[in-house]
């Protein structure tokens, strides 16, 4: 699968998972090796458990947790028939799911409950590790690493929820805004499908939360409303990213990158990728493999070698000196 731009699609027929055969664990799976596609590049996120089970016998889809020390709940459906054929609203599935996390007193807690399963299952993934540790000591060493690394103010303090499918009803959509607009961090994607030769590409897009919530609510009175006429769309986190900073020229093609508080680095190539050991990655691909979280905060976890600071304080140096030129 590949993820593709807004004018791609242009060319393209949007197809839903169904006419490609694909099963709700399909797309799990997809997610579970590549959860960055619903990260944006300020975020790092480690999933800790897939189809975890809770007291009353529902499974999670996916379980993960953000640089800031919370639990994220990734729920996923297929279509947005799936979601309407639901005798239960896809939304509140998710909520009971997240209230069950929310009894999650501790990092041991979670280990042992969650993390510790998963790795055990998982354990052929995890091959730069130690073969001398239990999967419990492996999961309380890969979370603790990555609570320090992100400086995690805390654990645990609210749950998060992640809403995924190829499309969404009008029913979904009205109760998340409220949800979000009265407190409760709930996202919606859409990961929409599309076919090209033998290909399949993605378009990924998130919906939920924006700006202004209103445009998402049903008017109960007046159910021929569709979202497909609203032209709104929410977007992801605009911070300039690594081409900017070249064309900036605050970073140049052949400097030097270092992988925070690890002994990888690599040359910065012209079109923003790395080159590392001879082979060429993006950004978020490096510091993936070398971290080994599901995603990566990529420019604070980015070190200039030659000045000593990160990507993310190179940029906004740049940003708050040309704010006060503006001034």
């Amino acid at each position: 699968m590949y993820k593709i731009t807004t004018d791609d699609v242009n060319k393209l027929e949007p197809m839903t998972f169904a006419d490609l055969d694909m099963q709700e664990s399909d797309i799990e799976e997809l997610l579970r090796q590549n959860i960055d596609m619903i990260c944006d590049e300020e975020e790092s996120m480690l999933i800790v458990g897939k189809q975890v089970r809770n007291a009353q016998l529902g499974r999670s889809d996916l379980t993960a947790i953000d640089n800031h020390g919370d639990i994220v709940l990734i729920e996923i459906k297929r279509d947005r028939k799936d979601i309407e054929n639901r005798r239960e609203s896809f939304e509140f599935q998710a909520i009971r799911y997240a209230a069950s996390y929310a009894t999650i007193e501790d990092e041991e807690d979670l280990v042992n409950k969650v993390y510790a399963p998963y790795i055990e299952k998982y354990r052929h993934e995890f091959k730069h590790e130690s073969t001398s540790l239990t999967s419990t000591e492996l999961a309380m060493r890969k979370l603790n690493e990555f609570l320090t690394d992100n400086n995690a103010s805390g654990f645990n303090k609210r749950q998060k929820i992640v809403l995924v499918a190829s499309d969404f009803d009008e029913q979904t959509i009205s109760a998340v805004a409220w949800l979000n607009n009265n407190g409760v961090d709930i996202s919606c994607y859409k990961l929409i499908p599309y076919q090209l030769n033998e290909e399949i590409l993605l378009q990924i897009e998130k919906i939920l939360p924006i700006n202004d919530y209103n445009d998402y609510y049903v008017d109960l009175l007046h159910r021929s409303s569709s979202l497909a006429k609203r032209k709104r769309r929410g977007t992801r986190r605009t911070l300039p990213r690594i081409h900017d900073m070249l064309e900036w020229g605050v970073v140049k093609e052949g400097d030097i990158l270092v992988a925070k508080g690890r002994d990888s680095e690599g040359t910065l190539l012209a079109n923003g990728n790395i080159l590392v050991d001879g082979e060429e990655q993006s950004l978020s691909n490096w510091l993936k493999d070398v971290f080994e979280y599901s995603s990566v905060r990529t420019y604070s976890f980015s070190v200039h070698k030659e000045s000593g600071k990160t990507l993310s304080e190179i940029r906004q140096e740049y940003m708050e000196r040309q704010a006060i030129q503006i001034e």
